[in-house]
């Protein structure tokens, strides 16, 4: 596994966390700096995916 899927996963964690407690607590800064960071992870975890892809097809 790519350590960018790992860090995608955990931006993707992070950011939920914050989208929640900003909408618990009504900051809508949290809650855009949330949807902001589980964004990149789910690009960050993207881009992993080709990673391995890419690393199992040269391994072929």
């Amino acid at each position: 596994m790519d350590k960018n899927r790992i860090k995608g996963a955990v931006d993707q964690a992070v950011g939920k966390g914050k989208t929640v407690a900003g909408k618990v607590t009504g900051d809508r800064k949290l809650q855009a700096e949330g949807r902001a960071q589980t964004g990149v992870g789910k690009v960050e975890s993207a881009v992993g995916k080709v990673k391995d892809a890419v690393r199992d097809v040269l391994k072929k």
